[in-house]
């Protein structure tokens, strides 16, 4: 069962056919470790490659996981904590050690595609060490010869002023300094700026209001028009609003990643069955491996699930249960064959 559900959420984006055989395959996981009997990391990469998940997102150094990622040829996203932001950016020092333990040792064996400075982070008292720590972090990248590490940071709808529509996005008042330095430093670089997308969220604070088929990917007509765009999904607009956001702040060729994206399968009600979880991922998943959205068709997207596992020590149920497996690696969903999309080999 464990193997058609996880082929079902990594796999089915892909069309049984030649050419999807040679599209890149853009969806990758995050790992999250605050739950108990969560598998070690030996364990996860052994399912990564089982599943051909070729990257991979943890928030900060894990020494065991940087380990078992030796060799794997899987690709790492690895997030600096928020709280030694404060000491990294004011002490060089630190900063090298830093990259001397987490870094250095590594860069032979293991992947890494992206190192982000910071999560969530914009607005919030951290916010003033995010740049300096980028800086100084790209510096001792290019010092090694490293420049093919992007630097970013991770940022939430928390840093727009205004989203819906798409076209009214702007980065509000707090954040907008922040952001522009920011962008500045992401467009001298050529890194993307990585975002956390979560429709659960907007539905879940106005279930009345907020179509479910519209945030579930699942609506068969236009739900918002905006000028000449067209949206079915609420995927699609938020991210457009943050292309909108940059835009009008003269950075219209930063690309994005999305950082986490998911739906909880418990925690809510009837606004979070294995279902809708199921679904979310399913349509998340078929949707990265597109093209663009209506504002940028030719964006190219890259995506990480939230998460692999549920998470039971968590803040809150739902905070618990964006996984989709168990730590026993049973599946959350409870699906038969008949709904799986075919097997890809890579």
């Amino acid at each position: 069962m464990t193997t058609y559900i996880l082929q079902a959420l990594i796999l089915s984006a892909i069309t049984v056919s030649i050419a999807a055989a040679v599209q890149p395959f853009n969806i990758g996981v995050n790992y999250g470790m605050l739950g108990d009997d969560i598998l070690d990391a030996i364990e996860v990469v052994k399912i990564l490659k089982m599943y051909s998940i070729d990257n991979l997102r943890i928030l900060a150094p894990d020494h065991a996981t940087l380990e078992a990622l030796r060799k794997s040829n899987i690709k790492l996203c690895l997030g600096i904590r928020n709280e030694d932001l404060p000491y990294l950016a004011t002490r060089q020092k630190d900063m090298n050690e830093w990259f001397a333990e987490n870094v250095q040792p590594y860069v032979e064996d293991v992947i890494f595609s992206y190192i982000t400075v910071g999560h969530e982070t914009i607005p919030s008292d951290y916010a003033p060490f995010i740049l300096p720590v980028m800086q100084d972090l790209q510096t001792l990248l290019h010092s090694h010869g490293l420049d093919s590490i992007k630097v970013s940071t991770v940022i939430s709808t928390a840093t727009l002023g205004t989203s819906s529509p798409p076209s009214h996005g702007i980065f509000s008042t707090e954040t907008r300094v922040t952001m522009i330095d920011v962008l500045k430093f992401l467009k001298n670089t050529n890194s993307p700026l990585l975002i956390n997308v979560y429709p659960y969220f907007v539905v879940a604070e106005d279930p009345v209001n907020v179509r479910l088929d519209y945030a579930l990917f699942t609506a068969k007509d236009v739900v918002v028009k905006d000028g000449n765009l067209s949206y079915y999904n609420m995927f699609e607009a938020i991210v457009d609003s943050f292309f909108w956001a940059m835009e009008k702040e003269g950075f219209s060729d930063v690309e994005v990643v999305i950082s986490e994206s998911g739906w909880p399968s418990a925690g809510n009600g009837n606004l979070t069955t294995p279902e809708m979880a199921y679904t979310y991922n399913y349509h998340f998943v078929r949707r990265v491996q597109n093209f663009g959205t209506p504002k940028r068709p030719q964006a190219s997207l890259e995506g990480f699930i939230y998460e692999l596992f549920n998470e039971n020590r968590k803040g809150t149920t739902v905070e618990q249960n964006f996984g989709i497996m168990y730590p026993n690696k049973q599946p959350v969903y409870p699906l038969s064959i008949n709904q799986l999309f075919p097997s890809f080999n890579k």
